[in-house]
């Protein structure tokens, strides 16, 4: 199996959209630099992606099965329906088995039920403007692994120990890996981990170590 390199997926030439979701590509992928394929619309029933989507897209592996690229399409339209522009909140509900979780790694909180309906408007009150670039992307079987950067613009208000902490329009870059496993074309798990520290700082949040240390 032939991996991307960081460098070739990072240095955006091409955009792969699902409905409009853009998505790295590397340049050896782009028969058409700048070109931005026919958009899939999110519906009901999952998009197939046809073979141009496909070359467009940063995968590890190309040779995918029908089941894993229907898999992938699952997952391409939560995170079409995740953007801040259109967040689409039954969309991304409706993706889950009924038993399905939405774990936060880092935070340690876990989300099923109606409580899924709570995570994208809670991106969306922090960042109004928040979009996943999305990397690299690794399809085996059920299982779909993403590496990716939470972007966008603190312009809301983040609820903290120490109070509430306005935001100051500065551009967030947050560091993430998804892992999505899927049983019968729904999401059973979706566990998280999100660069927080990064996520924080870019906000202009700090960690206070001195006080953590003088506590000792």
């Amino acid at each position: 199996m032939k991996l991307l390199s960081r460098k070739s997926i990072t240095a955006t030439t091409a955009i792969a959209v699902l409905g409009g979701l853009s998505i790295a590509a590397a340049p050896s992928q782009a028969a058409n630099p700048g070109h931005r394929s026919a958009a899939v619309h999110s519906s009901a029933a999952v998009p197939d992606l046809t073979p141009r989507q496909l070359a467009e897209l940063p995968l590890t592996n190309r040779h995918l099965t029908k089941h894993e690229t229907r898999n992938l399409a699952v997952v391409l339209r939560d995170y079409y329906a995740a953007e801040g522009s259109h967040i689409d909140v039954p969309t991304f509900v409706n993706s889950f088995a009924k038993d399905g979780v939405f774990d936060d790694m880092v935070s340690g909180v876990a989300y099923r039920g109606k409580a899924l309906g709570t995570v994208l408007p809670y991106m969306k009150s922090l960042f109004s403007n928040v979009h996943r670039d999305l990397k690299r992307i690794t399809v085996n079987g059920d299982v779909v692994s993403i590496e990716l950067s939470i972007q966008g613009t603190f312009d809301g208000q983040l609820q903290s120990p120490a109070g509430v902490i306005k935001g100051n329009g500065h551009k967030v870059d947050a560091p993430t890996a998804d892992f999505w496993y899927l049983h019968n074309g729904k999401v059973e798990k979706f566990d998280c981990f999100v660069g927080y520290s990064k996520m924080y700082s870019d906000m202009g949040v700090n960690f206070d170590w001195a006080s953590a240390v003088n506590k000792h």
